[in-house]
């Protein structure tokens, strides 16, 4: 007997010829009003099911592969030479020095890739974190052909179902690279990869040598620009904006809405937004691996401490005189000057930290004078004077400084 029917031999709620409380002709009155909204939605015809969908009646730029592995879904596009974002051409990155990139990411491992053979990853996920619940169900890929022209391959999940043929060709992509790139990629891209790999039942994801550009951005940008977002690098260092775009919160909700609904316009920006991340990341290689022509001044202060840390003191030195050629003011005396030290040219370290101190205040900086006062010079009233300024020891060693520099002045010149 259908529902319906069931429904209609109930009829209507027999009358109470004496309710025993107010409370009792409430719930009657509720039930009764239940049932008519019950009656009114089977009145209503059922839907119909949707008919299975044709896998080629697509919207969106993807073809559909199957493999032993399971269904993909692949976007392939070609860029050509002259592609520029902002004023960088993504094929900067095919001739880019590999050497100058370790120094940079403070990883000498990758001095001896080739970078036409890099890979450039990013991933669009189901949401933050790299847990179980978590999936990449959009990769973006690119690699150079030998024309040094960038091939982008973007691989998306329509089904969950299929993830294991996504996952299994990201990893084969990796194995065939000579080193990875990504953007926050050794905190969330590849660990994601690698975890889905094991809920895959996969292979582990072959190590390779891994250049986050983050990390680089941080040490080069941090100064002047604050958090460094990629969207961020493109319109303050690259010089280009990306016009209408969205915002990383609102992919795994558009994600999830084209699971439920099947609505494949609500991915389409966020494809969209992948493929200018990774051309994004080709163009700052590019840039990074010839950087002091396109760099902002404060950006060349940044670069040069990184160098100092890297022991390159001779690009280190080149980076800061760029820096002060283009005003990049106290900040690159006060890093050329301590380039000069580490190289042991403490005349030079000392005319840049006077130089420093005589635009700007900094504790570090009148510590560096003092022991150029008291060691170079041989002036320990000097180095007093600075003393008492602070130069932000802790109270103890300031205390036995001054009791040294103290008994050098009362004995006199030597």
């Amino acid at each position: 007997m259908a529902f319906k029917d069931k429904l209609d031999r109930l009829g209507p709620a027999p009358p109470r010829t004496a309710p025993s409380s107010v409370a009792a002709v409430e719930r009657s009155d509720v039930l009764a009003a239940l049932r008519r909204k019950m009656a009114k939605i089977l009145d209503q015809p059922a839907p119909q099911p949707r008919p299975p969908a044709d896998p080629s009646d697509t919207s969106l730029p993807f073809v559909r592969e199957v493999t032993p592995a399971g269904v993909l879904h692949c976007r392939r596009l070609t860029l050509p030479r002259s592609h520029h974002v902002g004023r960088v051409p993504v094929d900067a990155a095919f001739s880019a020095a590999p050497e100058l990139l370790a120094l940079l990411a403070l990883d000498l491992s990758l001095g001896s890739c080739r970078v036409p053979g890099a890979l450039f990853l990013d991933t669009e996920t189901t949401g933050l974190g790299t847990g179980g619940g978590i999936w990449a169900f959009l990769v973006g890929m690119a690699s150079f052909d030998e024309q040094g022209r960038l091939e982008v391959e973007q691989l998306l999940l329509q089904s969950p179902a299929d993830e294991p043929a996504l996952v299994e060709r990201v990893a084969a992509r990796i194995a065939a690279s000579d080193f990875l790139v990504t953007y926050n990629g050794k905190t969330f891209d590849l660990p994601l990869i690698s975890s889905r790999a094991v809920m895959c039942r996969l292979p582990p994801v072959v190590r390779r040598p891994h250049l986050d550009l983050l990390h680089v951005a941080r040490r080069l940008h941090r100064k002047r620009l604050g958090a460094c977002r990629l969207v961020t690098l493109e319109s303050e260092v690259l010089g280009f904006v990306r016009g209408p775009d969205i915002e990383g919160g609102e992919v795994p909700a558009r994600y999830a809405h084209f699971l439920r609904t099947g609505d494949e316009t609500a991915l389409a920006a966020v494809v969209e937004h992948n493929a200018w991340d990774v051309a994004s990341m080709a163009a700052l290689v590019g840039l990074y691996g010839e950087p002091f022509d396109l760099l902002h001044p404060e950006d060349l202060v940044g670069m040069a401490r990184t160098l100092k840390r890297a022991g390159a003191l001779s690009e280190a030195e080149r980076a800061a005189e760029t820096a002060l050629q283009r005003g990049a003011g106290p900040q690159a005396l006060r890093v050329r000057g301590s380039i000069a030290k580490a190289r042991g040219e403490r005349a030079r370290a000392l005319a840049d930290f006077e130089a420093f101190s005589a635009e700007a205040s900094d504790p570090s900086v009148r510590l560096e004078l003092v022991k150029l006062y008291e060691h170079f010079l041989k002036l320990p009233g000097r180095a007093l004077e600075l003393l008492d300024e602070g130069t932000g020891e802790t109270v103890e060693a300031t205390a036995r400084r001054r009791s040294r520099l103290t008994r050098k002045t009362l004995r006199g010149p030597s």
